[in-house]
């Protein structure tokens, strides 16, 4: 079918004009023109016309790292703190179907603008039940509509968030011999999936999406404090045999930092790169206390990060550098991470919110620009899933992945004639606006509302199942007995000196 989607707003990409009263021809799920609305409906009469003079139309965006979830951690009752100490907060959270996750976490990216994400999933049990969860997530996934690199991940050490190598053994060490003993207790060797039988998972997995439109398959190790360098480079090894990526965390608190000092001599990044783990099929989340000399090798190598500024604030992490990384050529995303700053997943806030916290106080110091953010959401996202020239614009040959925004309420109650709709849409736009977004040519969201499935049915689902799941309170009790232990843990390490790279004030 050949569809126009029309706005009073056609904004193509982050470096390109604003097209007004304008329109975009999709045909086939590929977009073949996008010119003038009057000039398109003249030489394709016939179009279905989606949109109005009311919106903006836009290229989707891309969520560049995530993590699925049906409800939040605060809305499961676990508080924002350090990440160290977050980590065993999780405690606390009931377990949710894996399809309810998928889709409902699906939705709120769906009205967000995102056409796009990477999911960092975690895996455990036997090889079985993995194999049927991952089933049951990429078809969740399929139902949603939406484009996924779906990143599965396993932990092969520091199962207690201590630290890798011997950190569990020595940490369970200073512990009280009955916690030590209960901290033990928590850890099933006999239901966690063996590295062995992960990496065959992948084998079996990744070439059954190869050629699927929408679903990718890649290697999520959830980072180096839990995975080996024997791992990591089976993982690198297999992500090359299979033409696919790999996604982790590093550098995402001020205690990972020190890791790689302290447990590889050398900054965590640089140590990654010697294992042969970096290059243009690898992307970190994080990244916020990355040194001079990564970030160098990560824009020689092609590695590609995803800035989460939300929840790096809401864990304590700190500010990423991002204006070090535009400066030296750093492929940038930007993702929401499932912590964004409202709890509510709203990419528009999420760019703001990017935009804002690298601004700087003179004249003398660089900062992004609204266009710089946009691109990181869009084309940056694109680089990074491999999927440049296709995603992150609206041109003709690029995929028909486009969302359309409500201006109603950002231009209320009046703007000038003048004003750039992109403008508009980066400062004004909420996720609230988004009526309407198209992957691949299909309407996925139609008015507000997912077409793949029935929301209300899954949203009483969920209601259902979880009313009916006990509170592990065992395990939350646990946790809060645990976390003073590790923040005296992590506390206890050597602290240097911090060398902020933007200073917003000054006591002097």
């Amino acid at each position: 079918m050949t569809t126009l989607v029309r706005g009073r707003w056609v904004i193509p990409g982050a470096d390109d004009a604003t097209i007004e009263d304008g329109a975009v021809l999709v045909e086939g799920g590929m977009i073949a023109a996008l010119g003038p609305f009057a000039d398109l409906t003249r030489a394709h009469p016939g179009a279905q016309v989606l949109g109005s003079t009311r919106h903006a139309l836009m290229p989707g965006l891309i969520n560049a790292h995530h993590h699925s979830a049906a409800a939040s951690h605060l809305q499961h009752g676990a508080p924002d703190m350090l990440l160290e100490s977050w980590l065993k907060a999780l405690w606390r959270m009931r377990a949710t179907p894996t399809r309810l996750d998928i889709l409902l976490s699906a939705t709120r990216l769906l009205k967000s603008g995102v056409t796009a994400v990477v999911d960092l999933y975690g895996a455990a049990g036997t090889a079985e039940a993995t194999a049927a969860d991952w089933n049951e997530a990429l078809a969740a996934y399929d139902t949603a509509g939406i484009r996924c690199a779906f990143g599965p991940g396993i932990y092969d050490q520091g199962f207690m968030g201590a630290g890798p190598g011997r950190c569990d053994a020595d940490f369970l060490a200073t512990l009280p011999t009955d916690l030590a003993r209960r901290a033990r207790a928590m850890r099933d060797p006999e239901a966690e999936l063996p590295s062995a039988a992960y990496l065959e998972l992948m084998d079996s997995f990744c070439p059954r999406f190869a050629d699927h439109p929408r679903l990718d398959l890649w290697y999520g190790p959830p980072g180096p404090p839990w995975v080996s360098d024997d791992f990591f480079v089976q993982i690198a090894q297999g992500a090359r045999r299979h033409g696919t990526h790999i996604q982790t965390h590093v550098s995402e608190s001020f205690y990972e930092k020190l890791q790689g000092p302290k447990f590889a001599g050398k900054d965590m990044l640089l140590h990654l790169h010697d294992l042969g783990i970096t290059g243009p099929d690898f992307s970190i989340a994080h990244g916020v206390w990355m040194t001079d000399a990564e970030i160098a090798v990560i824009a020689q190598s092609g590695t590609a990060v995803s800035h989460n500024p939300s929840s790096n604030l809401r864990l304590r992490a700190g500010t990423a550098p991002l204006s070090a990384f535009l400066a030296a050529g750093v492929t940038t995303a930007l993702g929401m991470d499932s912590t964004s700053i409202n709890d509510d997943e709203d990419m528009f806030a999420e760019m703001r919110l990017a935009l804002r916290l690298a601004r700087t106080p003179t004249y003398r110091e660089a900062a992004p620009a609204p266009e710089d953010i946009l691109r990181c959401a869009t084309t940056g996202g694109a680089r990074l899933l491999g999927k440049e020239g296709r995603l992150g614009r609206l041109a003709p040959g690029y995929a028909a992945d486009l969302v359309l925004v409500d201006m109603s309420a950002p231009c209320h109650p009046w703007v000038a004639p003048e004003v750039d709709g992109r403008d508009l849409l980066l400062y004004r736009a909420r996720a609230a606006d988004v009526t309407d977004v198209m992957i691949d040519g299909h309407l996925v969201l139609r008015d507000g509302r997912p077409t793949g499935f029935d929301l209300d049915a899954t949203v009483a689902e969920l209601a259902a199942v979880m009313a009916a799941t006990a509170f592990p309170g065992e395990a939350h009790r646990l946790a809060q007995e645990i976390i003073p232990f590790i923040e005296a843990w992590y506390g206890g390490w050597e602290h240097p000196e911090r060398a902020p790279r933007t200073a917003m004030n000054s006591r002097t």
